[in-house]
Parts: C-alpha cells; structure tokens; sequence
C-alpha cells in the first residue's frame, strides 16, 4: 500500500466516522460516551493524516 493510498484510506475512515458522530448525536438514544469515543476516533484519524500528509 502505497502512502498516499493509506492517506485516502484513512480520509475515507474519518469522512464516515463524521457522518456517524453527527447521526448519532442527532438520535436521543446515542450514549454520550459512544460519542465522545467516536470524536476521539475521529480526531485521532485527522492528526494520523496531517502527519502523515507532512512526510
């Protein structure tokens, strides 16, 4: 896998991570640590991409 292959993957996993955060904030059913755990994922993935990016 090539790096810049592994960036668009990676940018693919943070774009479907976000869509999720914002329909499970949208439902009263979503626990609020679910959330927080998804946000943490979420920008985990983003900094894994800005490094990642620099090289």
């Amino acid at each position: 896998m090539t790096l810049s292959s592994h960036v668009h993957t990676l940018k693919q996993k943070h774009e479907s991570l976000s869509e999720a955060v914002e329909v499970a904030q949208r439902s009263p059913a979503t626990d609020d640590l679910e959330i927080a755990r998804m946000k943490k994922k979420k920008l985990h993935l983003k900094e894994e991409i800005s490094r990642l990016s620099a090289e």
